[in-house]
């Protein structure tokens, strides 16, 4: 632990000023976000430099106003010098970058609380260090305020813990949104909707673990989609309720995950988009043909976003708008 409080000493040293960054629509009125997940990076690994390649060259090519990492990024020790390499090209380029956890980040040694701790330090983080009881979380709130008016928040992008794995005994599979952090979402949710006159403010909601509902929107055929389902949806067994959860408050019109290394389709189930990013990482894990990311583009005021995967080569791949693209004829 000694060790831990030490690399968050230092990289606090480096990151005094990295919470000044303020998220905020660009002067044509959007705002682009790389989502980048199961990265599977091992530092040293030469089997992982792929997934660096990938990194540079996705960044280098659409320069995006905000990265969001979506869980499984640095899957083997030395964590501490995967994460700095990893977030090394985003603060060179002086691009903001948020996390949400993986099933797999926390299994080498280091806590969630221990890697909340290390990744908010680091310069151009726009996590917050949330407290639960005696850990710590990323379950956060990004808010990305007006081109001309810079003090209202225009859209808004939930950062949320899908956890890892069941923690009920004769129940298997992987983790579930906890009925805490629900409540967290649905009070945050409702905060921003009074404050602005009873209106939801448009959001995205960015995890690692899918809704149960990603397999039943794609196999309903009446449902609008893009992409690929090349394996079985890696969901939950049990579903905790958060699909009703933002329908309920109505903010919430897209959802990004990762997960499922060879699913990158994006699907609408009853007004809101449920998407999968684009495999980011490489052969230190099973993988599609080739890596990439999903680009979104958030417009200011409105409902809507496009977005496509930009994938190594540069192929630009599945380019849509949501909700225009989705609309059943």
């Amino acid at each position: 632990m000694k060790k831990f409080i030490l690399i968050v000493i230092a990289l606090s040293l480096l990151g005094v000023n990295s919470k000044a960054q303020k998220l905020v629509f660009n002067e044509n009125n959007t705002f682009k976000i790389a989502q980048f997940t199961d990265m599977h990076y091992e530092h040293g690994n030469p089997q992982s430099d792929t997934t660096l390649l990938s990194f540079q060259r996705v960044l280098d090519a659409e320069n995006p106003d905000l990265i969001v990492f979506t869980g499984d990024i640095v899957t083997a020790q030395p964590i501490v010098e995967g994460w700095n390499a990893i977030v090394q090209f985003a603060i060179d380029r002086e691009i903001p970058f948020a996390v949400t956890f993986g099933n797999h980040d926390d299994e080498h040694g280091v806590t969630r609380s221990d890697l909340a701790q290390i990744i908010t330090h680091y310069p151009y983080n726009v996590n917050t260090l949330t407290q639960e009881g005696t850990r710590y979380n990323l379950n956060n709130v990004l808010q990305i305020y007006g081109n001309k008016d810079g003090m209202k928040t225009k859209s808004n992008i939930y950062l949320i813990d899908s956890e890892a794995y069941s923690t009920i005994e004769g129940v298997g599979g992987y983790g579930w949104i906890s009925a805490e952090t629900i409540d967290w979402y649905k009070k945050q949710s409702l905060h921003f909707t009074i404050n602005n006159n009873m209106q939801p403010i448009p959001a995205l909601a960015f995890f690692h673990i899918q809704l149960p509902e990603y397999k039943a929107a794609f196999n309903d055929t009446m449902n609008v989609r893009f992409g690929e389902r090349l394996e079985k949806e890696c969901a939950p067994e049990l579903n905790s309720g958060m699909f009703l959860a933002m329908k309920q408050m109505r903010d919430v019109f897209g959802v990004f995950t990762g997960h499922d290394h060879v699913n990158n389709y994006i699907v609408d189930y009853y007004d809101i988009a449920l998407a999968y990013g684009c495999f980011s990482g490489w052969k230190t894990t099973y993988v599609p043909e080739i890596n990439g990311a999903r680009m979104i583009v958030l417009k200011e005021g409105e409902r809507e976003f496009d977005t496509w995967l930009h994938l190594l080569d540069g192929t630009i791949k599945d380019s849509v708008t949501y909700p225009k693209d989705f609309t059943a004829e």
